[in-house]
Order: structure tokens, then C-alpha cells, then sequence
């Protein structure tokens, strides 16, 4: 399910039971007549490229009364991304935070009023452009304005908004430009416009694997980790995963259990997506996958790599893969390493009565196929490690008939889509 666009909450629970016990209750009493909202209009917002993080930027602002009467009091209002804050402050504008919620980031609010009159058929301008900054994390960022008869509520019926302050520079004040052309009244279509902001900046993405040792038969962790190193956060289109991780499994080991947030391509093949459509500074996300080792192959290895989205604000492309390295004891090394990982770190898993040799199936949802038996041994540590490399070949025997489909519907999706792994919201708890 895509989250609409809106700023406005979705009611839940029994508080959307109440509201549709309310609105049948009200279908027995006659309607009242609405007061008609003036008819008012945001300018169209040119995109804005190439500005400095950590330096000062403005744009010009316009709006329109298209209706038929003046209106004497409007409210305008401009919203910005985490990566962007208010340059200057107007003493007729309370600012404040919008913590972030459903599948929309923080934002910082400035709700302005405008006591002055808005004749109809008239282009308005901002006096002076509006004055914005592009902090040290700001990458792809957005803007937004609206304009409206309401004052906002800083709040919008949730707790976690911060006190508005009130700002103390000169006013926001809107000058006449004109009567309005044809051209104007298409340029002016809505009361709120928005635009992209585009900072000359940097992202580091980078993987971290996993190094464990055991037996035939033992289960062992291995938690797969993603993060944003910065200077910059990076916010993607809404509702889609900001990027995607392949996770392949080593040779001689089959997955218990996958994290809730990937998907099963092939037995041992996984696409990951994150949580939310943006990644913060130091924001990231770990992917645990409870792993059985069925036989006793020496070193095996399973590579970790990012897939889907480009990424032209990485530059650094030495950690953009990491390796699952697993020593499960005797045997000559067949799993097709691309080069030597270094020595055999992470702890040892301890022996026990565990279930042997039958590999477990997953489903694409990363629930658990076979028997979860609780015999065998638990995970060894997990010790970070990276390493170059290309693609690893996914190994083992994964190539089967009713895998196909789910092959290329995954393919097709890239691990992107947000609702398709936050279904499965329940299964971080591993």
C-alpha cells in the first residue's frame, strides 16, 4: 500500500472506528452549508540545483487570489526536509519540527501570517526572495509551500512536534506584481507547490559482513549490516527503499531464518530493502539471518553486495561489498572464494545434539521452513568484515522450478518497494 503524500495523519485503530460512527450518526442531521474556501494559488517553484552544503540559498515566491473576493488574513506556510532550515527568521512566523511518521521524514515548519489584504486577480510576491540554508547533511532535499485562510496547528493532533518560536527578523511581507494573465492562473493551479532541492554533497553506503565458526549441524548468526557513513543523509522517492542489499548464502549452510525486511530470490539468494525511503547520517539497518550448517566444507563464503538504485553520490567503492565467512570444521574449501578473507576470527559455537544434515527451505517472506530444531548449538560472535571483489555466483543447489517466478517478480520489484517489506514489520524482533 503507497502512503499518500499528505501531511495530514491517517486515523488508526478505534479512533477511525469512532470517526465512521460519527460521520453515520451526522448522516440523520441536515448538512449545514460550508463557508466556499477562497480560491488561492502557490506559484510554480523551479527546481534548485547545485547549491553548497552548509551555505545560504533563496528563492522567489508568488501567490494568487483567484477567487472574487478579498481575502484580508492568509497563512503561509513553508516546510523543509531534515537537510534544510530557515536562513533568516520572520517575526510574523512561529517555526517548529514535524517529527517524522508514516512514511514521511522530519520536517521544519514555518507557519507565517499575512495581515494584509489579498485583492482578487492579483500575482503577489515575496518582498524579498525566500532565504533558506543547506546544511552539512543536505543531499536531495524538498521544499514546500501552502497557502490558506487557517492558521496551522503546530501539532496537527499528534504529540511530538516541538514549541513554535516565534522568529525576529523583519516581517514576511507580500508585494503586488500585477494583474493576472491567463498564464498566471496556470502557473498558480493549487494553494501548495512543492520542489527538489539538489546539494553538492556526498554519501558514503557502506557493508559490513560476518565471520563465524562451526559444525555440522550447529545454527550460527550471521548479521549482515548496512550504513550511511555521510556527510550527507539521503532521502529517495517516497514509499520505495533508498537502496537494496543482496545477501548470498555460503556453500554448505541453508537460512533458518531471514530478516523480515528481505526477500527469498533463490534458497540462497536474498534482496533487502530498509525501513523508510531515506537514511539519515549514521542511520543504516542490520539483516541477522539464523544460518544451519549442513556439512562440513571448510571456509565457505557468501558474498554482500548493494543492487537496484544508482548511486552517484558514493564515491567511495571499497566497502560496497563484505563477505559472510563461515569455518564449519574439515573438508576442502569448494566454495568458489574470490580471494583469501584473512584468518578465521569470531567465536566458536559450541557442540551439542543439533539437528543434522537437512536443509531447511525458506519462503519469501524469511519464515522458517523445516524444523527450527533447538538441539544444536547457538550462534558464534560476528565479526565485521569487508572486502572487494565482484559479484559472488549464488551457490548451492537454488535453481528450482517454483523459485522462478519469485526470482523475477523480485527482479522486477529490486527489494525496493517499502510496503513490501514493512508488512513483515513483526520480524525485526530477530
Amino acid at each position: 500500500m503507497r502512503i499518500p503524500p499528505s501531511r495530514s495523519r491517517t486515523l488508526r485503530g478505534g479512533t477511525a472506528a469512532v470517526a465512521a460512527a460519527a460521520l453515520v450518526a451526522l448522516g440523520a442531521v441536515p448538512a449545514l452549508a460550508a463557508e466556499a474556501e477562497p480560491d488561492l494559488g502557490v506559484g510554480t517553484i523551479m527546481p534548485i540545483k547545485g547549491v553548497q552544503a552548509g551555505s545560504a540559498f533563496s528563492t522567489p515566491l508568488t501567490f494568487l487570489n483567484k477567487g472574487t473576493e478579498e481575502v484580508p488574513v492568509s497563512y503561509v506556510t513553508y516546510a523543509v526536509s531534515p537537510g534544510l532550515k530557515a536562513d533568516e527568521t520572520y517575526k510574523n512566523c512561529s517555526y517548529y519540527t514535524i517529527p517524522s511518521y508514516d512514511e514521511m521524514p522530519d520536517s521544519h515548519v514555518a507557519a507565517c501570517k499575512i495581515d494584509q489584504p489579498l485583492k482578487p486577480g492579483v500575482v503577489y510576491g515575496t518582498q524579498k526572495p525566500l532565504s533558506l540554508k543547506a546544511l552539512d547533511s543536505a543531499l536531495n532535499d524538498d521544499l514546500r509551500v501552502t497557502i490558506g485562510v487557517t492558521e496551522p496547528d503546530p501539532g496537527e493532533g499528534d504529540s511530538g512536534s516541538t514549541d513554535p518560536v516565534q522568529g525576529t527578523g523583519d516581517p514576511l511581507t507580500l508585494v503586488e506584481k500585477g494583474p493576472a494573465t491567463d498564464a498566471d492562473r496556470k502557473n498558480h493551479p493549487e494553494p501548495v507547490a512543492e520542489t527538489g532541492v539538489t546539494a553538492a554533497n556526498t554519501a558514503d553506503f557502506g557493508l559490513t559482513g560476518a565471520e563465524l565458526k562451526g559444525e555440522a549441524g550447529d545454527k550460527v548468526t550471521a548479521t549482515v549490516k548496512f550504513a550511511n557513513k555521510g556527510p550527507a543523509r539521503v532521502q529517495g522517492a517516497r514509499d520505495t527503499s533508498v537502496t537494496t542489499v543482496d545477501v548470498r548464502i555460503p556453500k554448505g549452510t541453508s537460512v533458518v531464518k531471514a530478516h523480515g525486511y528481505c526477500d527469498a530470490v533463490t534458497k540462497t539468494h536474498y534482496t533487502c530493502g530498509i525501513s523508510q525511503s531515506w537514511v539519515d547520517v549514521d542511520g543504516g539497518e542490520s539483516y541477522p539471518f539464523v544460518l544451519r550448517i549442513d556439512k562440513a566444507v571448510g571456509r565457505t563464503t557468501g558474498e554482500v553486495s548493494f543492487s537496484g538504485q544508482e548511486r552517484p553520490f558514493d564515491r567511495n567503492a571499497a566497502n560496497d561489498t563484505a563477505q559472510i565467512v563461515i569455518d564449519t570444521g574439515k573438508g576442502s574449501d569448494t566454495s568458489g572464494s574470490t580471494g583469501s578473507t584473512g584468518g578465521t576470527g569470531g567465536s566458536s559455537s559450541t557442540g551439542g545434539s543439533g539437528s543434522t544434515g537437512s536443509t531447511s527451505t525458506t519462503g519469501g517472506t524469511g519464515a522458517t521452513g523445516g524444523s527450527a530444531d533447538t538441539g544444536g548449538s547457538t550462534t558464534g560472535g560476528a565479526t565485521p568484515q569487508t572486502t572487494g571483489g565482484g559479484n559472488l555466483a549464488a551457490t548451492g543447489s537454488d535453481s528450482t522450478a517454483p523459485l522462478a517466478g519469485m526470482a523475477a517478480a523480485a527482479v522486477a520489484a529490486g527489494g525496493g518497494i517499502i510496503w513490501a517489506v514493512r508488512r513483515r514489520s513483526a520480524a525485526r524482533a530477530n
